[in-house]
């Protein structure tokens, strides 16, 4: 390897790409090729990255394998970042293969790396946690190690063990900070910022107020019965009851939920269940059939009582709440994933959702008709994301002489 390349792959490494540009972009050689792309993407032109990187792939001879697995280990990282979640997974596998085959431990754990957060974002926790307890972070060099923590951070949030998301964040941020990356400390600042954010709402008593994920953790560790309108199950103590696949039911039990100790009249219980504006004696028959059919699932958590006017939840412990999620509406889900600041392609939603392509872009034509969704590119290429926070103007903010001074 001569001299100017080492020197770009070193300025890489430090997250140095204009340093790294600086030697190589005028050369058309492959090892030049695959620098020039990594310095692309970390300057965030995806797209120039990912067809430098496909050429240097190509230009390698079949001796260089090596150096065609790290193209593509690149390259999945490009298709991860820009959310092209079909990008072939084999090709990941393949690669990885032989940069253990060639003792290249460091990037071959980066390619299982890759792997646990491609599971990660499209909600394959059991994998991913297989995936990720087969990594060593130990020969990891910082940068790696920091990526490495923060998959171990996403999982355990998603898992709500948030004791170990906060020692994992912190690990990431001591890595960081090793690797001197600025890059890489933002985004494990970012990461961190989810903690610290309103993960749900509590509904108890008539009145609703947001709740960090460590309250949600210690709500669900308490003897309160939870009717969970995040995954559509009733909570208590270790027992879980799922009404996903019965919403008729889960409807009345959170009506039930969220006006507890207080009953529901039988009204608007039809109303809310059966979305009927005038509840008729057929209403009110389906009522008390549906309400049995709640009596039966819910067993050992809860009785559901009748009262003069409606029904009424008596938990055998504990207090009745709801949780629900921060923001509520049909296409609550594709938003989440839309907040998380990236252009998103509409294959890629659909993968995350698992839902069908055609489903997710009629949400999407909603929810940009709503003004909650915007769109760029053409074709193939559209990517979709959610708003900017509009800009507020800063002069009442900056120290000076108010009116009247």
């Amino acid at each position: 390897m001569d001299s100017l390349i080492t020197a770009a792959a070193r300025a890489l490494a430090t997250g140095d790409p204009l340093g790294a540009l600086k030697r190589v972009a005028l050369r058309d050689d492959p090892p030049a090729l695959a620098l020039r792309g990594i310095a692309m993407a970390q300057l965030g032109d995806l797209a120039r990255a990912k067809s430098l990187l496909k050429n240097a792939g190509r230009a390698f001879g079949p001796r260089e394998a090596v150096a065609r697995a790290r193209c593509v280990v690149a390259e999945a990282e490009i298709a991860l970042v820009s959310r092209d979640l079909s990008w072939p997974e084999k090709a990941l596998d393949t690669a990885r293969a032989t940069l253990e085959k060639h003792r290249d431990w460091v990037n071959a754990a980066h390619a299982s790396n890759l792997k646990v957060r491609r599971l990660l974002l499209v909600g394959r926790l059991d994998e991913a946690e297989r995936a990720l307890g087969e990594i060593d972070p130990a020969p990891l060099p910082p940068a790696a190690r920091a990526a490495y923590e923060l998959v171990v951070a996403g999982i355990a949030i998603r898992r709500l063990r948030t004791k170990a998301a906060r020692a994992a964040l912190a690990r990431a941020e001591h890595a960081a900070h090793e690797a001197d990356i600025p890059a890489l400390a933002a985004e494990v600042e970012s990461a961190s910022l989810v903690l610290g954010s309103p993960a749900a709402r509590l509904i108890a008593r008539d009145a609703a107020h947001p709740l960090l994920l460590e309250e949600v953790e210690t709500l669900l560790a308490s003897e309160a019965l939870v009717v969970d309108a995040c995954r559509h199950v009733v909570r208590g103590g270790s027992a879980t009851v799922s009404l996903a696949t019965r919403p008729v039911l889960f409807t009345l039990a959170r009506a039930l939920g969220e006006a507890w100790p207080g009953d529901v009249p039988r009204g608007v219980l039809v109303a809310r269940a059966f979305r009927a504006k005038h509840a008729d004696e057929s209403h009110r028959a389906r009522l008390r059939v549906e309400i049995g059919r709640l009596r039966a699932e819910l067993g050992t958590l809860a009785e559901v009582v009748a009262t003069k006017r409606g029904f009424a939840l008596a938990p055998r412990t504990g207090e009745v709440v709801v949780l629900a999620p921060p923001v509520e509406g049909r296409h609550a889900a594709l938003l989440a994933l839309l907040f998380d600041g990236e252009a998103w392609s509409s294959s890629a939603l659909a993968i995350a959702l698992g839902s069908s392509p055609r489903t997710v872009q009629r949400a999407l034509e909603v929810l940009v008709a709503a003004g909650k969704v915007q769109c760029f590119g053409r074709g193939r290429a559209r990517r979709w994301m959610s708003p900017p926070v509009p800009a507020f103007p800063t002069v009442l903010l900056l120290p000076g002489p108010l009116p009247g001074d």
